[in-house]
Order: C-alpha cells, then sequence, then structure tokens
C-alpha cells in the first residue's frame, strides 16, 4: 500500500511531504511514475513531494497517515534507510 504524510517538511521556499510503500520500492516507484512524480524525488526510502501534490496523490490512491504512522510502517516492511546504512 501507498501512504503520504501531511505536507510539513520545509525546504526551498515550500513544505513537503512523503511518500512511502509498506510493500516494495517497485510498487513505490511504479506509483510514483504514474503520479509522474520525478525520480529525482526519491530519497533511501521515500520520494519527497511538495505540498500541491497532495491532494492529487491522494486521489491517486496514496493513503493520508500522519508522520509517525509512515515511519513505523516503512520500520516494520523493513524497507526504512537511514542516512550512512
Amino acid at each position: 500500500m501507498i501512504y503520504i504524510d501531511p505536507p510539513a517538511w520545509a525546504a526551498h521556499n515550500r513544505l513537503w511531504s512523503h511518500l512511502v510503500s509498506d510493500e516494495s520500492y517497485e510498487e513505490l516507484h511504479e506509483f510514483a511514475r504514474a503520479a509522474g512524480i520525478p525520480a529525482r524525488g526519491f530519497d533511501r526510502d521515500h520520494y519527497d513531494v511538495p505540498s500541491d501534490r497532495y491532494d492529487d496523490l491522494v486521489a491517486a490512491g496514496a493513503v493520508p497517515v500522519s508522520s509517525r504512522v509512515v515511519v513505523q510502517r516503512l520500520l516494520a516492511s523493513g524497507l526504512r534507510h537511514r542516512k550512512g546504512s
């Protein structure tokens, strides 16, 4: 399943969300490609997406959850990769 947290991360004068999968990177990359998210948005275990894409991604099937749930899903699935690992 694909999950997205609320846009709450500030960078480059914008707010950003994290788009993740708790199944596989293949599922995540496929969803991102279909939604038109550039590959450069992928960072280790998630895509960073700007707040103006949030509603479109939810409409496309991403399940809105809290940031805490995003991390829990990544850890439980074994897909969480911290910097330097």
